[in-house]
């Protein structure tokens, strides 16, 4: 089949979109490639296309498990069959998945950074014929990036197992510096560059200083009936903001990395199918997905960069129609966000008393490097040894990105049940209990060993057996818990730890000491970067955003807050004090609020000309702080 023919057949798509053609002619060509395309410019069919034409296997590298999952759940929904090898598969499932792709249909394989650095990986890897390799998020191989991983700095080890297999690079945000830094790090023979421009002509990028930021929000949401994401900084905040904005009659959902699996997938397609319309998200929410109406994309805080803020704002008008990407702001939300930063940046004495607290915490000697994946409970882990929560967790993310140790926030816990009873305590138990006497005889046929220790079990597998649901089948293990027939352990979500270096204690922070201090200088200047274009309300927002990215063409975008602002200023100074003067005459008074709501012109300029009348002694302010005609 050609490409167009496989775009229409899984993707439903008639043509592709400039440059993704050229990037899948050169991969097919066997040409190394960088492909620097913006969010929502269809990165992931420029090696999908390439991998399903060629024969063999695609090789796909990802740095996050989320995004992982839902690429291979997309793939696997059109007919595609695809797998991840993510850190909590164990080496026997692994091996039955190489199995599979020796002599089976798979056509690709995700795979983590971390885990390509595996000696039986890359032996396995080496017995398959591979069509190409695909680097996604290929920007964290940069120190410059904004998400710098130095695991990435090993995936070169690919082009010694694959010499003259292609690699395809990809990145929604780079700068010169970080591309750069991709074709050397990765060893890309005379690469083919593929940059598409940030100008997003239909995307009207619009700031907006407000004390009360819920009004503003609820002033667009009540404007704009249309698919929605709200961007805030913490998962707790997702639920207030949600919970809040459904008590406005704004039907909204949450949705952040902590929440169970069921969670995410029901929030996901109830909005997905815009039963409701308003997500509110950390920026775990956007990997992968696939909508093109977004009308509106608003911040409510501060992203923690202009590659960041590009990425998320990006999600907004996909198919071409006008769109918003609003960022709201205060002074207290520039202080939490500095405060954020400030906690963020990881001192190498703090680093340090973490990575020996986790040492003593799991009882690793000096020396070792323990094989095996650790549960860690991070708030408890943090009272024992004194350690703030906030700081602590980002020095283990600093840990994970230095290729310290593996820290996952969503690892799996699989269920398992262990029979504490004796044989005929159970048989006096299950004589007068139907239903349960079935669901014992079910586990006692299916998993051996279930007395002798705790056994993993599958809840979907034991209701397919029984005939019922899944939710039935969990309250009959609860209960024979309850009557200590059983030990029952409910499958869960918490953080794990994988340790890839012994330890050295402070020699292994020594290491990394420099690179890390650079991040944090790198994190100064990210920070300094988005708030002097938050703040810059004199040069267009899309010039401003070219000119970070090194664009040398552009040309004032006529719909950001900035430009409408000079046309009003320009042309409409007169309308709006009228039609202030006209609304407060018909309602014989109007607070700011109302006439902000209620007159189409930005509050910045609403408010000049209150701050005007004022002066002019045209209009007057009652103690209800409402404007009344003089």
């Amino acid at each position: 089949m050609t490409a167009l023919e496989i775009l229409q057949k899984h993707w439903h798509y008639d043509s592709f979109r400039t440059p993704q053609e050229e990037i899948i002619q050169a991969v097919l060509e066997q040409k190394d490639t960088v492909a620097l395309l913006p969010t929502g410019g269809g990165k992931s069919l420029c090696y999908q296309i390439p991998g399903l034409m060629q024969n063999g296997i695609c090789v796909v590298i990802s740095p996050l498990i989320a995004l992982m999952k839902d690429q291979v759940a997309g793939l696997k929904k059109r007919g595609i069959q695809a797998v991840a090898i993510t850190g909590s598969i164990h080496e026997n499932e692994i091996v039955d998945i190489f199995d599979n792709l020796l002599f089976g249909k798979t056509k690709f394989l995700y795979l983590s950074p971390e885990r390509l650095q595996s000696n039986f990986i890359q032996s396995k890897l080496k017995q398959l014929t591979i069509n190409l390799i695909a680097v996604d998020e290929a920007h964290c191989i940069s120190e410059w990036g904004h998400d710098f991983r130095a695991s990435y700095l090993k995936i070169a080890v690919l082009r010694e197992l694959f010499p003259i297999t292609p690699i395809l690079a990809l990145t929604a945000t780079a700068t010169d510096k970080v591309v750069d830094d991709i074709v050397r790090y990765l060893e890309l023979k005379t690469p083919q560059i593929y940059k598409k421009s940030f100008v997003r002509e239909n995307l009207a990028y619009q700031i907006y200083k407000t004390e009360d930021l819920f009004f503003k929000l609820k002033q667009m949401l009540t404007k704009i009936k249309k698919p929605t994401i709200i961007y805030v900084f913490s998962r707790k905040q997702t639920k207030e903001l949600s919970d809040y904005l459904n008590t406005q009659n704004f039907k909204s959902s949450y949705y952040h990395g902590g929440m169970f699996a069921s969670d995410k997938e029901k929030a996901y397609q109830n909005w997905m199918e815009e039963k409701i319309p308003v997500m509110v998200a950390t920026n775990a929410f956007g990997m992968g997905i696939d909508k093109d109406n977004v009308k509106l994309v608003v911040h409510m805080t501060i992203p923690q960069s202009i590659e960041n803020y590009m990425q998320e704002a990006g999600r907004a008008g996909r198919n071409g129609k006008k769109s918003f990407a609003v960022l709201l702001y205060n002074d207290t939300t520039i202080y939490n966000f500095e405060k954020q930063v400030a906690k963020s940046i990881v001192a190498i004495p703090f680093l340090k008393k973490v990575y020996f607290s986790l040492n003593q915490h799991f009882r690793i000697a000096i020396g070792e490097q323990p094989e095996k994946q650790f549960i860690l409970d991070l708030p408890k882990f943090c009272n024992k040894y004194h350690l703030n929560l906030i700081e602590t967790y980002n020095a283990l993310m600093t840990l994970d990105r230095e290729g310290v140790l593996v820290f996952e926030t969503d690892f799996q816990i699989q269920s398992s049940v262990q029979f504490i009873c004796t044989n005929q305590e159970l048989f006096r138990y299950e004589k007068d209990k139907k239903q349960l006497k079935k669901l014992i005889q079910t586990l006692l046929r299916y998993y051996g060993g279930i007395f002798d220790n705790p056994t993993f079990v599958d809840e979907y597998f034991l209701a397919k057996k029984m005939q019922t649901g899944k939710s039935n089948i969990v309250k009959l293990l609860l209960v024979l818990e309850k009557d200590h027939i059983i030990r029952y352990l409910k499958k869960d979500t918490v953080s794990a730890i994988r340790f890839l270096v012994m330890r050295e204690d402070d020699k292994v922070i020594n290491r990394i000491k420099k690179r890390v201090l650079l991040r944090n200088e790198l994190k100064k200047q990210k920070k300094d970067a988005i708030l002097n274009y938050i703040t810059n309300d004199s040069v267009c927002r899309n010039i401003q955003l070219l000119q970070y990215f090194k664009e040398k063409k552009y040309t004032e975008c006529g719909i950001c807050d900035v430009c409408l602002h000079k046309k009003n200023n320009t042309k409409n100074v007169k309308k709006v004090s009228q039609e202030i003067l006209e609304l407060i005459r018909e309602k014989k008074s109007c607070s700011a609020k109302d006439l902000v709501f209620l007159l189409p012109f930005p509050e910045g300029t609403i408010l000049k000309n209150i701050t005007f009348l004022l002066e002019q002694n045209s209009i007057k302010k009652n103690d209800a702080n409402q404007y009344y005609i003089n």
